[in-house]
């Protein structure tokens, strides 16, 4: 079996040999082992240098990294490394300096060094690595420092450029939250008078009740006095209203000025009193009703059972606003101003967005998490938020004046410097120095250095960094004369 794997690994590796032969052959790009009777008739120099690999003596592409021979007993040829296949379309010996400036093309000015350093020379040299030095053709560069790009590089890189113009700087903070009920939507029933639950209406914990709901029916000893008072005051002819309209000192027949003023004190509705007006008659009991709609969170009471002035029977909160408590980090607590829009996801509906705006940052620190609470006010008209549901909170701040801005994508940021790449038009490009100021989403703020409607490079500036030396343009070299010795070699 491993026998058999083996001869099919080899006839693999010689049918991908033959197939790269075959292509780089017909490209003329490899050149090929010739044939015995080509040898006879080829004068080429001696072979010299290392031996790199050995060949089949026929010509079939067949190589070994070991001597061996053939099935017949032949030797394999030993291949030396000037005899290697080379890619290069120029002979490896042709110098340097012929392939340099070919006949009836542009006079090259000088060479450059292959890895961006500020270093020239007149005439063609290696660096420390056997890298050549390029040539810089006249008309490739310029005194104001700019850059010549062909337009097959501009092609081939997807240079993309955009005019500069004005935006608006929004930078998004995201911070974890919590839903929390509002409290100016929560309201309590507690009756100002001593009493007995008679009956409780259909309300539970959790339920959702409308305004004007019954909650319960009750008794109370301090109802049914006023409301007798009410009908002596009214029987006796003193009608004017309550105490606060009635002359200092002036009480009718049993004290009964004023009575419909306690009722209301007490919690009585006007649509109680104006029924006991009406009928000329006390109720024994006293409907309390829902004052708001909404969720019912408490329910204290059962029939039959007796209560204090002030005990709570019911608590209701509206849910259709709710508070998002965000907790934003100090170090971006200082961005976050009342009014900005805020972007809230749940995971109990993904890919749904609830919108609001910040209406209260509070003005102290959880010293356990370094982070301050944002208040977020969120509509909630469909009862999707659920108190103490955890969601995550987009505060977009900032943004409220355009700003002249470019893409992020288009400064080249050392650290210590920051440049964009200007384009001039006609494939040529200016390394332009800038001063940035705020930094939003997929934009920066330009305080100085670009002009509203100038172009900048987007997309491919680091590729015509590495193309064009752009290291060696910002460093605003001169390039020296042909017949002037470079830097480098008056020191060598």
């Amino acid at each position: 079996m491993s026998a058999l794997i083996k001869g099919m690994v080899t006839v693999a590796a010689v049918m991908a040999a033959a197939g790269a032969g075959l292509w780089a052959g017909q490209t003329g790009l490899l050149k090929l082992p010739m044939t015995p009777a080509e040898a006879m008739t080829e004068e080429h120099p001696e072979a010299t240098g290392p031996v790199i690999y050995y060949r089949d003596p026929s010509g079939k592409p067949f190589y070994s990294l070991n001597p061996r021979n053939t099935d017949g007993g032949r030797a394999y040829v030993a291949v030396r490394a000037s005899e290697d296949v080379s890619f290069d379309p120029k002979p490896k010996t042709e110098p340097v300096a012929q392939a340099a400036a070919p006949t009836g093309e542009k006079k090259i000015k000088f060479y450059r060094n292959p890895m961006g350093l500020p270093d020239t020379s007149p005439t063609p040299k290696k660096d420390s690595m056997g890298m050549d030095y390029i040539p810089v053709y006249e008309g490739e560069d310029s005194d104001d420092g700019s850059i010549k790009v062909s337009p097959g590089k501009i092609q081939r890189t997807g240079v993309e450029t955009v005019t500069v113009g004005k935006h608006p700087i929004t930078r998004t903070i995201q911070a974890p939250g919590t839903i929390a009920i509002d409290e100016r939507r929560v309201a309590v029933v507690a009756p100002k008078f001593d009493g007995y639950v008679v009956k409780v209406g259909d309300v539970t914990t959790g339920t959702h009740i409308k305004q004007g709901d019954v909650l319960a029916t009750v008794f109370g000893q301090a109802i049914l006095d006023q409301a007798a008072r009410l009908l002596i005051e009214q029987n006796s002819g003193w009608t004017r209203g309550d105490e606060a309209s009635s002359p200092p000192g002036l009480k009718g027949p049993g004290g009964v000025v004023g009575a419909s003023r306690r009722l209301q004190n007490l919690g009585v509705t006007q649509e109680f009193i104006d029924q006991v007006k009406r009928d000329r008659d006390v109720p024994d009991t006293f409907t309390i009703r829902a004052p708001i709609s909404g969720a019912v969170l408490e329910r204290n009471w059962s029939d039959g059972q007796g209560f204090k002035a002030g005990d709570v029977g019911f608590r209701i909160a509206d849910h259709t606003m709710v508070w998002m408590m965000a907790n934003v980090a100090e170090g971006d607590i200082a961005a976050v101003k009342p009014g900005e829009r805020v972007k809230v996801t749940t995971r109990a509906y993904p890919g749904r967005v609830f919108e609001g705006r910040v209406t209260v940052v509070y003005p102290h620190l959880m010293k356990e998490t370094r982070s301050a609470q944002v208040r977020v006010e969120l509509p909630n008209p469909d009862m999707a938020l659920l108190p103490d549901m955890y969601g995550n909170v987009e505060i977009a701040t900032g943004g409220n004046a355009d700003a002249l801005a470019v893409p992020a994508s288009a400064v080249i940021d050392s650290g210590s410097r920051q440049v964009v790449l200007l384009d001039l038009g006609n494939g040529r490009y200016e390394p332009r120095d800038v001063k940035l100021g705020r930094t939003g989403d997929g934009f920066r703020e330009v305080l100085s250095g670009l002009s509203e409607g100038d172009k900048v490079v987007v997309n491919g500036n680091f590729l015509i960094d590495a193309e064009s030396n752009l290291q060696s343009a910002l460093k605003g070299f001169d390039a020296p004369s042909p017949t002037t010795p470079s830097n480098t070699e008056a020191s060598q």
